[in-house]
């Protein structure tokens, strides 16, 4: 072999295994509040964009400011671990393919994703970049149930900044990963952020960021 590619992974909640990732998924404009806030259409169906696996950022570490923007954002959400999958899932079906739940920031270049959206241009250039996934460990639906309800935070500088909850989902869990399934083969080892509540904002450097679900791991990251 040429080379070696390191495997990249997750902490699992209560035990010494980790958990692979496969792919990343994101959904577009889940929450209204979130949604009014940038000017979006409030009646458009879920959508998705993807980050690469190597973006991800463990709990605990530093992140650097990046380049090419001066509007770097952070958008709190609740993550969703796959330990199975297909094509065109029924909505019915879409839990039992759940491994379990994290929380995980979606890092945003703001400035640039919304010069894309304006030139009609894909949005990768904002989205997805070096640590734009900060994700906490996954703890398993067999310990925290599967997650329709329950507060969803995030604090910068100890001061509150984003605040929701669960409910406020327009698409829930179940009808994000069916939506997904009829675009893309979803499988194990793939997470899906599920959209960030109100309250997104610029971040700068020596900001420390904590966000949490109730019944999660919380997520933790310093931008330096």
């Amino acid at each position: 072999m040429i080379f070696d590619l390191p495997v990249v992974s997750l902490p699992i909640v209560g035990s010494t295994e980790r958990f692979p990732v496969r792919r990343i998924y994101c959904v577009g404009r889940n929450y209204l509040e979130h949604i009014r806030e940038l000017g979006n259409d409030e009646r458009e169906p879920p959508f998705f964009f993807a980050k690469h696996r190597d973006m991800i950022v463990q709990s605990g570490e530093k992140v650097a400011y990046p380049g090419l923007t001066k509007n770097y954002q952070h958008e709190l959400e609740l993550v969703v671990a796959m330990k199975s999958g297909g094509e065109n899932i029924a909505k019915e079906d879409a839990l039992s393919h759940v491994f379990g739940y994290a929380v995980g920031l979606d890092m945003t270049r703001r400035d640039l994703q919304m010069a894309s959206r304006k030139k009609e241009q894909p949005w990768e250039i904002g989205k997805s970049f070096e640590q734009s996934a900060p994700c906490g460990a996954i703890t398993p639906a067999e310990k925290c149930g599967h997650l329709s309800k329950g507060r969803i935070w995030l604090n910068v500088n100890g001061s509150p900044r984003q605040q929701g909850d669960l409910q406020q989902m327009i698409w829930k869990v179940p009808e994000v990963i069916a939506a997904l399934s009829t675009q893309a083969g979803v499988a194990a080892g793939d997470l899906i952020f599920t959209g960030t509540p109100a309250g997104v904002a610029a971040c700068n450097k020596g900001d420390k960021l904590l966000g949490g679900v109730d019944g999660l791991a919380e997520v933790s990251i310093t931008i330096v």
